[in-house]
């Protein structure tokens, strides 16, 4: 993304744009940031690459509600990365390894062998190739700036950790766990006449003694009977309300009678359980100590956000460029 031009630049090509003739296109103003403009087709591209990203990701209601969100938060998010980026060349931070790096990973993971198959590819998807280094080096030298400003300047306390984990223990209980194995009947290809039958013959050759994953290989619909009737292991609250209450009540090599459950009959066998558990300290050192960080990040990055607001000169000329 394009961030801006000189304001004298600016000022200059605004002389030429006053003697334009009607009718011709002149690229609007939106906002000035210091010494740089974010433009309305700045504005237009930020949120189609928002909108592209959100669609490739989410769905539905999900995708609306986020969309929703964010479409609102598009200018300002561009102000706050233009002055990042802006404090960055200011003190001359430099990337050029990064940029370097990034580049080789990315070749690495797309079996891309040289710098002119990569240009190839970005441009098959519309892409320029000194376009997108340039958007990549930019996002690493914000990247620098906050761990220069912010990151490199919190410090984790060993008691601040501990104190949290003897504060919220209902954060590191591991709730129960079943493994199950069940052999399944969809009540959208079978009638329930054939259902029954079907739950008889099993039942006899269970109490016969024949082994339950063998006849769940041979009985069950898919998907249960490619992989044996093996459903894998869930946490207490993820299984389907009736199946959970039932596979509850037992010990591990006792079955459940038949269920009926999301759309066909099920006889679960429950193969093994775990207890409900506190995790130690050692387990969730590590998964505190991120939380903490991000808990302290979080307010430092905003207290320094506001501070770079304060010292720079921001002038919005167009607060809903996009009439949301």
């Amino acid at each position: 993304m394009k961030l801006g031009r000189r304001l004298a630049a600016f000022l200059l090509l605004l002389a030429g744009f006053l003697g334009m003739e009607a009718g011709e296109v002149i690229e609007e103003i939106v906002a000035i940031v210091n010494d740089d403009i974010i433009t309305l087709s700045q504005v237009k591209q930020y949120h189609d690459s928002l909108y592209q990203m959100l669609r490739s990701q989410l769905q539905g209601e999900e995708f609306e509600k986020q969309y929703d969100r964010l479409k609102g938060e598009i200018l300002d998010n561009m102000i706050t990365e233009l002055l990042l980026l802006q404090l960055a060349r200011q003190k001359q931070l430099n990337v050029s390894e990064q940029v370097k790096d990034a580049v080789e990973r990315i070749k690495k993971e797309n079996e891309i062998e040289s710098d002119e198959q990569l240009r190839y590819e970005l441009s098959r998807q519309g892409i320029d190739y000194e376009q997108w280094l340039k958007q990549l080096e930019e996002n690493f030298l914000r990247q620098a700036l906050i761990f220069t400003e912010v990151d490199r300047s919190l410090v984790l306390d060993d008691s601040e950790i501990v104190n949290y984990y003897k504060g919220h223990p209902e954060e590191f209980i591991e709730p129960e766990q079943y493994t199950i194995r069940a052999i399944y009947f969809s009540s959208e290809h079978r009638d329930r006449e054939e259902i029954q039958s079907l739950r008889r013959e099993v039942e006899a050759k269970l109490r016969a003694g024949e082994d339950f994953s063998q006849l769940a290989g041979e009985y069950a619909d898919s998907p249960l009977r490619e992989n044996k009737g093996d459903l894998g292991t869930f946490k207490k609250g993820e299984l389907d309300r009736t199946i959970q209450d039932a596979v509850a009540k037992l010990k591990p090599g006792e079955l459940t009678p038949w269920l009926e459950a999301r759309g066909g009959w099920y006889l679960v066998k429950l193969e093994e359980k775990k207890d409900s558990r506190l995790r130690s300290f050692e387990e969730v050192k590590q998964e505190i100590e991120e939380k903490i960080f991000a808990q302290k990040r979080s307010v430092k990055l905003r207290e320094f956000l506001k501070q770079i607001r304060e010292k720079s000169y921001i002038k919005i000329l167009k607060p809903n460029p996009l009439n949301f």
